[in-house]
């Protein structure tokens, strides 16, 4: 008898399963059962461009927070680190001053919540700068290593420039024979200074220049030398005339003859005063009259007490020296009626003017214009010269 295999099952396969071999790449599946499927090739981009783009959105948020980093190297304790940062900073800072880039910052607190004036939110650097060590006393102490601050030393009898008498300023300048002018200060100094300088250049008889330089002033002689350069200027432009503003950068520590002075203390308004007096005495030596225009009022109310202080201590300063310097405060002319912060004043069209910008701090350009207009006044009454209207 012949023996035949058995018959194919006929019977359905168990529900769930497959009959076919996954392992064999000849077998067709039936319907119902999944073809795996390659999972798809991962987006590649060349990391040249990744790397382009990476420095573009950098090169973006430098360029918009620049100032703010330049503030905050500026609050850095004083040394090589701090020094390298702004010489870094610095230059990205001006270029986005310069198109109106910071405002974004400024109006991007603005929607957050911070108010102006509200420490870090401050655009102008703020004490403690100098740490101040033990002993001497409350508020005094050397300065711990490393230190390489050029130390201020404050005029004396022996070193103070011998007093002179100042040529007069010319009461009728000329096209032929104008009257020579520098204009210079901290950033808010430039502020007044760009119009200043064009609206005493428009008159037709006045060579004025501007040498302005942001984050500076005369506490911090190691970050920049202002008396240095205006010695510089005198040799260079000869001017009759010196109109300075600044003052915003300089509440903070000093270091007098290697000696950290603490700011809001005695000996810190006397080391300021002698600074500033020692200004206005290079000026003089040199046969110019000093013009110091006090800084305006500020919405913070912490830097806007500082800049009171530091007013009070430049009038009086140009008050000693009647015969060479002049003091003209700027708070009545850009505050309100009682010389509070207000951003806008109303023009003599009844028109409401902006004349700060949203940091609460710096002017606008009509603001530098209001002012620029109260210093030709007194150009023309206090010191009696007669500039064209």
């Amino acid at each position: 008898m012949n023996t035949l295999p058995d018959p194919p099952s006929t019977s359905p396969p168990e529900p769930g399963l497959s009959t076919s071999d996954p392992t064999d790449p000849t077998e067709s599946h039936g319907t119902g059962v999944v073809k795996p499927c390659a999972a798809p090739d991962a987006m590649k981009l060349p990391w040249t461009r990744v790397l382009k783009v990476g420095a573009i959105c950098f090169a973006v948020w430098l360029l918009l927070d620049a100032p703010s980093l330049q503030k905050s190297a500026q609050a850095s304790p004083l040394g090589s680190r701090r020094t390298v940062s702004l010489d870094l900073v610095g230059p990205v800072a001006a270029v986005s001053r310069g198109l109106g880039l910071a405002h974004v910052v400024g109006w991007t607190d603005d929607l957050l919540g911070r108010s102006v004036g509200g420490g870090p939110s401050l655009t102008i650097a703020t004490p403690p700068i100098i740490p101040v060590g033990e002993g001497k006393g409350k508020g005094h102490g050397k300065v711990p290593a490393p230190f390489t601050a050029t130390p201020f030393t404050a005029p004396t009898a022996s070193t103070a420039p011998t007093p002179t008498t100042l040529p007069p300023l010319p009461r009728h300048p000329t096209a032929a024979n104008p009257l020579r002018v520098v204009v210079i200060g901290d950033s808010i100094g430039i502020d007044l200074g760009q119009p200043l300088t064009n609206d005493l250049i428009g008159t037709g008889v006045v060579a004025a220049t501007l040498d302005g330089r942001i984050d500076t002033g005369l506490s911090r002689p190691d970050y920049f030398d202002w008396p240095a350069e205006l010695r510089a200027d005198l040799a260079n432009r000869h001017p009759q005339l010196v109109v300075v503003m600044m003052g915003a950068n300089d509440p903070q520590n000093l270091v007098v003859n290697g000696t950290a002075v603490a700011y809001g203390t005695a000996g810190w308004n006397a080391a300021y005063s002698a600074r500033v007096g020692a200004f206005m005495d290079i000026a003089h030596a040199a046969g110019a009259h000093m013009l110091w225009v006090g800084m305006p009022p500020m919405a913070g109310s912490k830097l806007d007490a500082e800049m009171n202080l530091m007013n009070g201590l430049a009038q009086s300063e140009a008050a000693a020296r009647p015969a060479g310097a002049t003091y003209l405060s700027s708070r009545n002319v850009l505050g309100d009626g009682q010389g509070n912060y207000t951003a806008y004043l109303t023009n003599g069209s009844g028109s409401e003017v902006n004349i700060r910008t949203p940091d609460g701090i710096h002017l606008t350009l009509g603001g530098g214009e209001v002012l620029s207009q109260a210093v030709m006044n007194s150009i023309r009454g206090t010191l009696k010269i007669a500039l064209p209207g």
